[in-house]
């Protein structure tokens, strides 16, 4: 799918900002020095797009005080700067400040840029969340029934929207969530973070996430995302914190994130069961670089488990995982249908884990009782090379279906250096099959060395995909505040 002409360019950069701040001191009317100062700011930012019209949070009112709730500032503020989508479009400022606010929804040709002292503070008001349908890919939420509460930042059917900043934080005090989620007190599915929805040129890039009642950042049915430059954490006992979750997308880039997470850092989906079967909108073009997770109980990136839709062409590189359950790992079972398919890992580095790679075709967890039983997933070509592991307690745990083996896995160019109190049988193996070359421990039966005189790496693309011919523009903003 080639992109759209506002992301075609030649080669990509990193996301920067550059920040000039003049203070301008007010006098009072007797010529005293006032204790209010107007802060004049310019910035330079990266972006996929740069806007004509600008205007700040304060300007319609905001308070940043962490008290008072800003959820109509922002709505009215968005809905005020609409107005300029085919003039150029337009920014929203969020100046320093703690600013208290629910879910609000975006728009297109937009920007929202964070300062790097400005914190958007998710209110504990279930009030200030309004409550939408299940995702037709889902056919319910994931804690309950029924409906789900909106994401913090949400936008639906939008073109070129841009969310980024200074490394500005969204907090979502998600500690009042993850309780009633224990407790079982939850009425909906708990909300996100960010969600983007049947989106074109999307970019969510420079920004500090911190403590999501549930997932971080969720684009979906969307094409054409960039996502840069994340820091997200959350305690790693926190429920369902996953870090990025690309889900029926199509031509997606995520790059220099750093995620600590009690569920996966990026977990790659395309609906649940027999919604996702109908819906059939796969996860495809997706490439991951420069990632570094930590995430004791979970995966580093994680393929499924809902991935009925189907996931393919998905290639990683240069990867860090600390102190996580597992490398890669595939999470399916009868029921789910769909494919993963043509998925290539290279480059990648993991300490202190509990597998390296961990396959699983009885994972269960459906969204109801209508699954078709007779919808097998099918699971072929995943390929794993040239990787470094160390303190390892198992180096692999690969389960397919009985009677319907996950085939076509290559793993080459491997060492997994084994904990002191490693698992006697380093490796696990049943119901796949698939070759290796150059991997230390020597893999199960299942997984054939092909010897010296056959020593082949596994296949990783050298061509491109159109997200990776996308360049940021330079951007910029002059502002005021007090």
């Amino acid at each position: 799918m080639e992109p759209s002409k506002s992301l075609r360019t030649a080669t990509t950069r990193v996301v920067g900002v550059v920040s000039v701040v003049v203070v301008l001191v007010l006098l009072s009317a007797n010529g005293a020095e006032s204790r209010k100062q107007w802060v004049f700011d310019y910035f330079e930012y990266s972006a996929i797009n740069c806007r004509a019209h600008s205007a700040s949070l304060a300007d319609f009112g905001g308070v940043g005080d962490g008290i008072t709730s800003n959820t109509k500032a922002f709505q009215v503020a968005i809905d005020h700067l609409s107005q300029f989508a085919s003039d150029g479009g337009s920014q929203l400022f969020v100046p320093p400040g703690r600013w208290l606010t629910g879910s609000f929804n975006l728009t297109s040709h937009f920007t929202l840029y964070l300062h790097k002292d400005a914190v958007l503070l998710a209110s504990q008001d279930e009030n200030e969340w309004p409550v939408i349908d299940p995702l037709p890919s889902y056919g319910r939420g994931r804690d309950t029934q029924g409906g789900r509460y909106i994401s913090l930042i949400f936008g639906t059917n939008l073109t070129d929207v841009v969310i980024t900043g200074d490394n500005g934080t969204i907090d979502g005090q998600g500690a009042l969530w993850w309780t009633k989620f224990h407790k079982g007190e939850l009425k909906y599915t708990r909300p996100y973070l960010i969600e983007i929805m049947y989106s074109d040129n999307v970019q969510i890039s420079s920004l500090t996430l911190l403590d999501s009642p549930s997932w971080n950042v969720h684009p979906i049915y969307s094409s054409n995302v960039l996502i840069q430059g994340l820091t997200i954490t959350a305690p790693v006992t926190s429920p369902n914190t996953d870090g990025i979750n690309p889900d029926s997308c199509t031509n997606t880039r995520i790059e220099d994130c750093y995620i600590v997470s009690g569920d996966d850092c990026i977990a790659v989906k395309s609906g649940w069961d027999e919604y996702g079967i109908a819906f059939g909108m796969p996860t495809k073009q997706l490439v991951i670089r420069r990632l570094t997770c930590i995430s004791p109980f979970s995966a580093t990136i994680a393929l499924g488990s809902e991935m009925s839709g189907g996931i393919e062409d998905v290639r990683a590189e240069d990867i860090l995982a600390i102190n996580t359950e597992s490398g890669v790992r595939i999470k399916t079972a009868v029921g789910r249908g769909g494919y993963v398919k043509d998925i290539y890992v290279r480059s990648m580095t993991m300490k202190t884990m509990k597998w390296a790679f961990w396959m699983t075709g009885n994972y269960g967890s459906h969204a109801d009782n209508n699954y078709d039983p007779n919808a097998l997933p099918v699971i072929q070509g995943i390929n794993y090379r040239d990787m470094v592991a160390e303190n390892v307690t198992m180096a692999a745990r690969l389960e397919g279906i009985s009677g319907y083996p996950f085939t076509g896995i290559c793993i080459s160019n491997v060492t997994i250096g084994l904990a002191k109190k490693a698992k006697k049988v380093p490796w696990t193996c049943t119901d796949i099959a698939g070759i290796s070359s150059g991997v230390v421990p020597q893999p199960c039966d299942l997984l054939p060395d092909q010897g010296p005189e056959k020593v082949v790496p596994c296949n990783f693309p050298t061509d491109s995909l159109p997200i990776d011919t996308v360049e940021v523009q330079s951007c910029s903003y002059w502002g005021k505040y007090l």
